[in-house]
This record gives structure tokens, C-alpha cells and sequence, in this order.
């Protein structure tokens, strides 16, 4: 037994909270763009304002929901035990682990391969619990369990978002009028997103907040309480304002987009493109499938009397009425580009005017199918651009929930030994720390988040606000389910599953597989190589006790 905050020992301590901000900052990073790189992708937020929002609910989850897996993380994958009487080792372990999880985080976050905090958190601490005490020393059921999570994980949540998405899909995008049937199951979307949040806080609630005295049927009324509550207001002061807002700025972009592109003589389709392939014929490109094709010159019988200039076409964008024949110079690569883009102009390059985002390349170049565009109608985009951002939110609080224990189980574990001189089985663990966790997990966000977002949001397959809905809920809902088992599962497993799952069921070649291949290798090579940092970390520590 150690004595009680000794001095001789405060130098790990005061470490291993910067190590563990480190961590924090690697996971907001790299891990928070599970949370909000679809909303990003789709263009519903700008960088800033995912941001903004990202911070407020990953701190909420962290401290609301996220002892439960930092418990699991601090004594449920190693034994402990095994430490009594050398408790010194057991602080140079947690600061091994916090070591190896940060390293190996900020250097793929550099890279930008969204790896796994949990894989990252769970491998550094088995790597000093093997040197320390070999194979006797990990709890090799627990991580059974938790290993087998990881392949769970994705394929639940992708088949969770791609039932999701199948519903919408029926019942929603498939009718003539799609953006009023949307309206119809927004008060629905509204009220299960909120109900299942409320259950994940109160259901075996926080100890410090005392929500662990409410009992089973209090924690249902609480929920389902809330969950109509939300239903009602949503249906009476939501949805009416939302329709005038939606219809309102469709119009306005419509304006703007008959100024730039020049109208045809077929009104009815309001998402219609007619495009003159490179044989005089007119192609027809549905919401759902919007490629790009070779034109060429053609008379002014071929469509409509009207005729492209040689140019390839791709729109990217379901915030505008697209009634309308793009054309573009045969020689110059325009690009238009929204106002709120949250890429910098000087990154793409490209010309900015408002609501337009219109490219124009040069004859002859191939488009590989994953660049393929799938579209959502105008007004129902915007509908659930609404929801995306809602669904982002309830994203960002389960991740706050479950990955928080990635960069404070150490911690706890760390702080506790030296507070209490012992090894202490059951810890209520202190809000202050769970709060410094999430904060790390913001900063880290807001200063280097940027690189993962736009891997995850944009360069693994198309997504638009109506499957981006679907893939945000169905991660969360996966995600919540595991926090409150107490499983440390993989955010990154979930978002990254239901991406690819809900691309495929879209439109079937629509996923980069290149990039989803790069990312699974970077899951594959997580776990050694956090535990091998950590354990050399751990070997040359514990020399200095």
C-alpha cells in the first residue's frame, strides 16, 4: 500500500493528466468525426457548426453516461488484483496505457485512417498487463466479449440503419409527394430519437446525479413522457414552420438557379436532368442516380432544341431544383460552389455563388462508379438536413458516453491509487474528471477534427441528408445499447458499418472500397501496435520505481 497522495508519486499523476488530455484530444480528433462527418458530408453543417454542437453534446454524454464503460475499462479487462502490494506498477501501467493510446491515435489521426479509441485503450492496456504479469494477468472472457462486439458492432449498426433506411425509403421517399409524407413522420423521428436518449441517461443513471434511485417505472414514464411531449410539439409548432421555412427557400434557390442555368420546356419534373449523350440521345437522370456522361455537340433537334457544349456534368447538391440543362465551356473547369461550404476556397479552388454547386470538366475524363451521385429531392433534403443535425447530436452524446472511458479508465485507475494509497474495486467515479475528459475530446475537435470528418463524411460514399439520417441513428442506437451494457465498443466500427451498409443499399456501387479497405487495415493493426508502444512505454518506466 502506498501512503495516501505521496509525494514521491505526484510526478505520475500530474503525467498522466497530460497524457490523458492528450488522448482526449487525439479522440476528439479522430474519433468525434463518427459523430458528425456524414452531416458534414452531406453538406447539412459547416465544419464550424458541427463543432459547436459536437462540444456540447459529447460533453453532456461524457458526464451523463460515461462512468459505466470507464469502469469496465479500468478493472474489467485486466485483473486488478494482481497489483496489490506493488500498486506504483499499477499507476506505471495507467500511464503505459495512456501512452501507448495517444501516440498510436496521433499518429493515424495524421494520417487520417479513423482507427478505434476502444481497440486503441483496450490493446495499450493489455500490452503493460502482459509484461507485468503474462498471460494470468487479462481477463481473457471479458475480452472475449468485448473482441466479439467488434465484429458485431458494424454489421448490427449497419443493418439497424439500413432497415432505417429501407422505412424511409417505402414510406417516405418512393411517394409523389415525399417532402409532405416527411412531415407526416417528423413528429415520429423526433420523438424515438428523444425517448431513446432519456433512457440511455436515466436507465441505471449516473450515481453522482443520483439517477440510479429512479425506479424502472420512473424511468419509463420519464422517457416515454418525454418522447410524447416531443411528438406533440413537434407536430403542433415544428412541422408547420418547418414546411413554410422549406418551401420558402426552395423558391429562392430556384431564382438563383434560373439565373445561372437556362430552363427546358419540361416543367413536371422538377428533379429531372436532360443530359445529350455523345450519340444525340436524351438521358433522363433520376433523383436517385445522377451520372456523369460524355456530350458532345449535337442540332438543335436532339433535345428539347436545345444542345450541351462538350462538357461532363455532376451535380452535388439536393439543395436546388435542377430542372434545367447544365451547360459549360468545352475548354474552361467551372465550379460553383455554396456559400457554407465548409471546405476553404483555397483547398478546392473553386468559385463560390450561392446554392449552386455545378462542375464542369473536360471532355473524355472517367468518373470511377463510387463518384456516382445519389440525390435526395429538394424539399425532402431539407426536411431531413433538419433531422441529420438532430441525429448528429444523439450521435455525439452516446460517443461522449462510451469513448470518454478511452482517455479517463486509465485515469481513474491512475488517480484513485494515488488518492486512496490502494487499489480500490468500486470507485464513484468524479464528474470533474469525466468533464476533463470531455473537454479534451472537444479541443482536439475543434483543432485538428477536421481531417477525419472528411474521410468519413465524404470520401467512403455519397451521402445525402436522408441516408445520412438513417446512418447517424442507427450507429447511436447501437452505441447506446452497448453503454449501457457497460461494452466498450467501437464508435468508429458502428459510423464506418453503417456508411458502407446503407451506400450498398442505396446504390450499389456508390462505396469507395479502396478507402474502406485502408480503414480496416488501420483496425487490424490498432491493437498491436497500441500494446506493443505500451508495453515498451511500461518496460522503461517502472525501471524509474
Amino acid at each position: 500500500m502506498l501512503e495516501p497522495q505521496g509525494s514521491d508519486y505526484i510526478w505520475i499523476v500530474v503525467v498522466g493528466f497530460i497524457l490523458a488530455f492528450v488522448l482526449a484530444f487525439g479522440i476528439g480528433a479522430n474519433d468525434v468525426a463518427n459523430s458528425f462527418g456524414t452531416s458534414v458530408g452531406s453538406k447539412v453543417l459547416t465544419l464550424k457548426q458541427a463543432c459547436v454542437i459536437a462540444t456540447i453534446f459529447e460533453v453532456a454524454g461524457a458526464i451523463l453516461i460515461g462512468a459505466r464503460v470507464s469502469d469496465t475499462v479500468r478493472k474489467g479487462i485486466i485483473d486488478i488484483n494482481s497489483f496489490n502490494g506493488t500498486e506504483e506498477l499499477a499507476m506505471m501501467g495507467s500511464l503505459s496505457a495512456l501512452t501507448g493510446t495517444s501516440v498510436w491515435l496521433l499518429i493515424a489521426t495524421f494520417f487520417n485512417l479513423p482507427v478505434s479509441g476502444t481497440h486503441s485503450v483496450v490493446g495499450a492496456t493489455m500490452g503493460f498487463a502482459l509484461v507485468a504479469h503474462g498471460l494470468s494477468g487479462v481477463k481473457w472472457p471479458t475480452f472475449g466479449k468485448i473482441a466479439g462486439s467488434w465484429v458485431i458492432s458494424p454489421i448490427m449498426s449497419g443493418i439497424v440503419s439500413s432497415l432505417i433506411f429501407i422505412f424511409v425509403d417505402k414510406t417516405i421517399l418512393k411517394k409523389e409527394e415525399s417532402f409532405e409524407s416527411g412531415l407526416k413522420f417528423l413528429p415520429l423521428f423526433y420523438a424515438f430519437t428523444i425517448t431513446i436518449n432519456l433512457f440511455s441517461v436515466f436507465y441505471k443513471g449516473s450515481q453522482v446525479l443520483g439517477f440510479h434511485k429512479i425506479p424502472l417505472y420512473g424511468v419509463f414514464i420519464l422517457t416515454f413522457g418525454g418522447g410524447l411531449l416531443t411528438a406533440l410539439f413537434v407536430k403542433i409548432w415544428v412541422a408547420p414552420y418547418m414546411r413554410r421555412r422549406i418551401i420558402h427557400e426552395v423558391a429562392c434557390s430556384e431564382d438563383v438557379g434560373a439565373v445561372i442555368c437556362s430552363p427546358t420546356e419540361s416543367p413536371d419534373d422538377n428533379l429531372a436532368v436532360e443530359i445529350v449523350t455523345s450519340n444525340g440521345n436524351c438521358k433522363n437522370a433520376t433523383p436517385e442516380k445522377v451520372p456523369l456522361e460524355k456530350t458532345s455537340k449535337t442540332d438543335s433537334s436532339a433535345c428539347n432544341g436545345e444542345a450541351l457544349s462538350p462538357a461532363e456534368t455532376d451535380l452535388e447538391t439536393s439543395r436546388i431544383s435542377t430542372n434545367t440543362i447544365l451547360s459549360g465551356s468545352p475548354t474552361d473547369e467551372k465550379q460553383l460552389i455554396e456559400d457554407d461550404s465548409p471546405i476553404p476556397p483555397h483547398e478546392h479552388h473553386e468559385h463560390h455563388i450561392r446554392n449552386v454547386r455545378l462542375r464542369t470538366y473536360s471532355m473524355g475524363m472517367q468518373v470511377p462508379d463510387h463518384e456516382i451521385k445519389v440525390l435526395d429531392e429538394p424539399k425532402t433534403g431539407k426536411l431531413f438536413a433538419f433531422l441529420q443535425i438532430m441525429t448528429a447530436c444523439f450521435g455525439g452524446f452516446a460517443h461522449g458516453g462510451n469513448d470518454v472511458s478511452n482517455c479517463i479508465g486509465p485515469l481513474i485507475s491512475l488517480w484513485t491509487i494515488f488518492y486512496s494509497g490502494y487499489i480500490q474495486q468500486k470507485v464513484d467515479i468524479p464528474v470533474w474528471i469525466l468533464f476533463y475528459g470531455g473537454a479534451g475530446i472537444s479541443i482536439g475537435l475543434w483543432v485538428w477534427g477536421r481531417r477525419v470528418i472528411k474521410t468519413v463524411g465524404e470520401d467512403l460514399t455519397p451521402i445525402t441528408p436522408t441516408s445520412g439520417f438513417t446512418i447517424e441513428i442507427g450507429s447511436a442506437i447501437t452505441v447506446l445499447i452497448a453503454s449501457n451494457l457497460g461494452i466498450p465498443i467501437s464508435t468508429t466500427h458502428c459510423k464506418v458499418g453503417s456508411v458502407v451498409m446503407v451506400g450498398r443499399v442505396r446504390a450499389k456501387e456508390s462505396v469507395d472500397w479502396t478507402i474502406f479497405r485502408n480503414v480496416v487495415l488501420a483496425w487490424l493493426v490498432t491493437m498491436p501496435v497500441a500494446g506493443a508502444l505500451s508495453a515498451v512505454s511500461y518496460l522503461g518506466l517502472r525501471e524509474l520505481v
